[in-house]
């Protein structure tokens, strides 16, 4: 992750302000070759519906639940104090990306009351994993999770690597990589468009509303529609 790459705060409000599937069809603008590649694929549990788009620097890890860790508890506890570390380190504000790696992912929660306000804490606003998530109402306020499952229990829920490059549902993610979340899914932004892609949003939304203006207009008819749709992509 480069620093020089770093979004300033109403940089990253900018892209804050649309939802998620705008900034994927404003990647088919500025990022074609993305229009395949790099969101979510699966339909997620989402913690809070009712809040705004998250955006931030991704911190990623891999985590298990059905079986419990081979390592011991002091060297459980040393990957537990170091990844705290690498979590609040960097660049401002995070994003947590898991990946389960169990045969059966989501068999326990590694998402709880606990783990979402100490990332708080540590600067995330949110989380993201195939896992599952637990304590719906007791999660650390404004702190949004996107989830595999909902499930009571952590199992013997435990980190396996932190770090790494993941795959949580179909997205893959680098550390430091520029993710955009809400409760449609989550895509990454590629750093050397990111700052492209307000204006290719502001550009979407302007052509879309010539096209919703005629189609809700009281007396609609097809060559209004047709009119409209050659009005839009004279939009520039």
């Amino acid at each position: 992750m480069a620093q020089a790459q770093s979004l300033s705060s109403a940089e990253l409000a900018a892209l804050a302000k649309f939802d998620t599937p705008t900034i994927c069809n404003a990647l088919e603008i500025v990022s074609p070759e993305r229009r395949i590649l790099g969101f979510t694929t699966h339909t997620f549990h989402v913690a809070r519906p009712e809040l705004p788009p998250i955006v931030g620097y991704a911190r990623t890890a891999t985590a298990r639940a059905m079986q419990p860790p081979a390592r011991d508890k002091a060297a459980m506890r040393a990957q537990r104090f170091a990844y705290f570390d690498y979590v609040g380190e960097g660049d401002s504000p995070r994003i947590m990306v898991i990946q389960d790696l169990d045969s059966t992912p989501g068999f326990g929660a590694f998402w709880g009351e606990v783990q979402s306000n100490i990332h708080k804490a540590l600067g995330c606003l949110g989380g993201i994993t195939n896992g599952s998530i637990r304590d719906l109402d007791l999660l650390a306020d404004g702190f949004q999770l996107l989830a595999g499952h909902i499930n009571p229990s952590h199992a013997w829920t435990h980190l396996v690597d932190f770090g790494t490059q993941v795959n949580v549902f179909g997205m893959t993610v680098q550390s430091g990589d520029l993710v955009h979340a809400d409760r449609h899914g989550a895509v990454v932004i590629p750093h050397e468009a990111a700052r492209k892609v307000p204006a290719a949003c502001d550009l979407l939304t302007r052509r879309e509303a010539v096209i919703l203006s005629a189609v809700r207009k009281p007396g609609f008819t097809v060559a209004g529609l047709k009119k409209a749709i050659a009005d839009a992509d004279e939009i520039h």
